[in-house]
């Protein structure tokens, strides 16, 4: 059944109703076709309350989202450009860094520029950049629930390796608040690859403000340097955007529930009577979590980043013995369930859930990321 408009609707019932499901959900391919966006290809999700527009030329990521017309994600001044604007150097990446809902990171690198092992990365890889090979875009009807499913393949390759491949497949239900991100990396060439991944989700005003906490089943978390350091306590508290304001990154350690589910919300219930934006993942896949505090005017936005690496750079990893790596045709799987909660009830029992996991307490704040990195390795 199909939950619309305070209503539950068979697909008999429905289709009574419209003349199409397009009335009130689906999915419909575009084109932008003006400045930098030329030439893009997006597809418009909507659910009935999740409204989301999914930028194939650019990784399949997800650059507006909506739910019930309340924007979730925050827009970079850059907006969505076309991948031929890339420019790997330095901290160009942000040339182009639409934001959005999420931008993917990696694949065999993220983090901050570096030099590894002779080669030069620059911000977070190329995968963001990169046009997906469409396969499927469909809405179908699965017996009485209507099933939106967007499928397609990116690939970081180059003569001489690497030779990487991204699967995702993106489903949503109508008359749901949930879209679930289900990612298969397989290495297709014969050596063994760095595999760093992380998904960059972005939240922005009117969700994130002075009213917002962030919720997470976080046991650890350990600011990654002096400017992060000061105020550490209040990593889970939000101001006004302020002026010339220096971002602050922080690192957590997760617990899990029984079935190895890790939580991180960000709540705020000042509005809509209570909204949370709820990330569900595994540990096992993504066994870190990236958070940037950016209060900053224009540049008003909290990233919730569920990795398998920290953003200190691939040569940090490799030192630290963390750098994981894909062996000749091996291959991972990875899979986010995006979701929101409205209402004091539905919130209420997200608190109870996410306590329930890491206990009552909150996180210890550690000094220094070599102790974090320590204490985390079994769990690595």
């Amino acid at each position: 059944m199909v939950t619309l408009f305070g209503r539950r609707l068979s697909r008999e019932s429905l289709e009574r109703y419209v003349g199409d499901v397009s009335q009130v959900g689906g999915l419909t391919l575009y084109q932008l076709i003006d400045g930098p966006e030329q030439g893009v290809r997006c597809i418009s999700l909507r659910t009935g309350l999740l409204s989301a527009s999914i930028v194939v030329d650019r990784a399949l990521d997800i650059a507006n989202l909506e739910y019930r017309g309340v924007p979730l994600a925050w827009i970079s001044p850059t907006s969505i450009q076309a991948p031929a604007f890339y420019e790997p150097e330095g901290l160009n990446w942000l040339r182009g860094f639409f934001g959005g809902a999420l931008t993917t990171c990696g694949l065999t690198y993220f983090g901050r520029p570096t030099v590894d092992e002779g080669e030069q990365l620059g911000l977070h890889g190329r995968v963001s950049y990169i046009p997906a090979r469409l396969r499927v875009c469909r809405g179908r009807w699965v017996g009485d629930e209507y099933l939106m499913e967007i499928e397609g393949e990116v690939r970081e390759a180059k003569v001489f390796e690497p030779n990487i491949s991204l699967h995702r497949r993106i489903e949503a239900r109508l008359g749901e608040s949930k879209i679930l991100i289900k990612d298969l990396v397989v290495n297709n060439g014969w050596y063994q690859q760095p595999f760093m991944i992380l998904y960059h989700f972005n939240f922005g005003y009117p969700l994130l403000s002075k009213d917002s906490k962030l919720l997470t089943t976080s046991r650890l978390v350990v600011p990654r340097d002096i400017d992060a350091a000061v105020g550490a306590e209040y990593f889970d508290a939000f101001d006004e955007p302020q002026k010339e304001y220096r971002e602050k990154v922080y690192f957590h350690d997760l617990a899990v529930d029984s079935n190895g589910y890790a939580y991180a919300a960000l709540v705020n219930k000042k509005l809509f009577n209570g909204l949370a934006a709820v990330l569900r993942f595994k540990k096992s896949s993504l066994n870190r979590l990236i958070e940037w505090k950016m209060m900053g005017e224009g540049t008003y936005v909290l990233g919730v980043e569920p990795a398998n690496a920290l953003v200190l750079g691939r040569d940090v990893e490799r030192r630290f013995g963390t750098l994981q790596f894909l062996s000749p045709r091996e291959s991972r799987e990875i899979e986010i369930e995006f979701s929101v909660f409205e209402g004091a009830e539905e919130i209420s029992a997200l608190e109870e859930k996410i306590l329930s996991i890491r206990g009552p307490e909150k996180p210890k704040i550690l000094r220094t990321v070599e102790e974090f990195v320590n204490l985390t390795r079994e769990t690595t």
